[in-house]
């Protein structure tokens, strides 16, 4: 089997409402989409959502580098799904210049691998969790359904915030991220709040998206570890982020990275600069399932904890992606995503992979990525196409 057609989709989806933190407000999300068809008509779809502030991508650079690297030359047919992992883990993207994180092109490339994969899943019978058994075998841990966090994302004050927390409690959740550092809030006032309405046996972590520098970040930190928090995901800019070693001596709170973890390369730095204590792991911005989780071996050996996040304004099929990851890899610490009717207006997906009470979510068994694109919907929000090949 091989790769006939591949076509990049630009899709511009509405929020269901405006997302605020420290870094950016967003009512909207313009993410890539890659369709792949096989010599048999087998038909596949992967998305990234480009994110300049993370890995250094916008929609047009994200495209454009899709266009200016030789796919047609790397993707020799397959005869059986894992060999199509294999080519999914060793394509490549044109070289981007003066990327030293080797991070540029991470979403672009996520799409394309998922196309694939996804692919070769329908193809060969295989589900997309299949990789993990196959390349990960020690991290290999299937299970039936997955348990998501909830997260209180937006600068809510006030009756808002009490609000947030109390749905959060009613939804059951057993873990709930809070943004942090948004200029012109007091986030102590918002975590006594919303303590009061959680209760103290919900796991809360915080993340700040770089919202202060590093001399900021210690006595900020402390102010709120009397709420019982068990991480602070991403508390200065990356320009900063070997400082956070300092940062760490001086806390009790474990420190986690996120806009600065987008490769293997920022792992290396991470853990040689003791610049944090877990990873948060995403798809989009790490370059695709099987990047993601070569980063969840790499954390394990070095003895860090890891989680897997998502990005604001995934559609099905990332959304589908995670579930797979999620529902195939050990140790965990927390799972995002799935907020697909909750967040935006158009999922894409043919079936509703939104979490349920609980945060809970069954496992997808595939083939694939066990979700079917909608094509009306794709139609309705498709800005622009471009032929990779074909």
């Amino acid at each position: 089997m091989r790769v006939v057609e591949l076509t990049a989709f630009h899709i511009r989806i509405p929020l269901r409402k405006p997302v605020r933190h420290a870094s950016h407000v967003r009512d909207s999300t313009d993410n890539v989409l890659v369709r792949c068809v096989l010599d048999d008509k087998t038909e596949g779809f992967g998305e990234g959502v480009p994110r300049e502030y993370v890995t250094g991508e916008t929609i047009d650079f994200a495209l454009e580098l899709l266009r200016r690297s030789d796919l047609a030359a790397q993707l020799e047919p397959c005869r059986e799904f894992a060999q199509a992992a294999a080519l999914a883990e060793r394509f490549r993207l044109a070289p981007v210049p003066g990327d030293d994180r080797n991070c540029q092109g991470n979403a672009a490339r996520c799409a394309v691998e998922l196309a694939l994969l996804d692919a070769y899943g329908r193809r060969f019978g295989e589900p997309l969790s299949s990789v993990t058994r196959l390349f990960a075998a020690d991290h290999y841990q299937p299970r039936p359904r997955v348990r998501y966090s909830g997260a209180i994302t937006s600068a809510h004050t006030g009756f808002k915030v009490r609000l947030a927390a109390v749905r959060m409690w009613l939804w059951r959740f057993r873990q709930v991220k809070v943004k942090v550092g948004i200029a012109g809030h007091d986030d102590v006032y918002r975590l006594r709040n919303i303590r009061r309405r959680l209760g103290w046996k919900i796991d809360l972590r915080l993340d700040a998206n770089e919202a202060w520098s590093p001399g900021q970040a210690v006595p900020r930190i402390r102010e709120l570890e009397p709420f019982r928090i068990s991480s602070v995901e991403q508390p200065v800019p990356h320009a900063d982020v070997a400082k956070l070693a300092d940062v760490r001596r001086q806390v009790q709170t474990p420190l986690m990275l996120d806009e600065s973890l987008c490769s293997r390369v920022d792992a290396e730095r991470a853990v040689a600069g003791q610049t944090c204590d877990l990873f948060n792991l995403r798809l989009s911005k790490c370059g695709g399932f099987i990047p993601t989780l070569r980063l969840a071996q790499f954390a394990r050996e070095s003895r860090l904890g890891y989680q897997l996040g998502c990005q604001i304004g995934e559609t099905a099929l990332l959304s589908a992606a995670g579930r797979h990851f999620a529902a195939s890899v050990a140790d965990l610490r927390a799972v995002e995503g799935s907020y697909d009717r909750h967040l935006v207006r158009e999922a894409l997906g043919t079936r509703d992979l939104t979490f349920q009470w609980g945060g809970w979510a069954p496992a997808l068994p595939g083939p694939g990525l066990g979700v079917e694109v909608d094509p009306a919907a794709l139609q309705r929000v498709t800005v622009r196409k471009v032929q990779l090949i074909g």
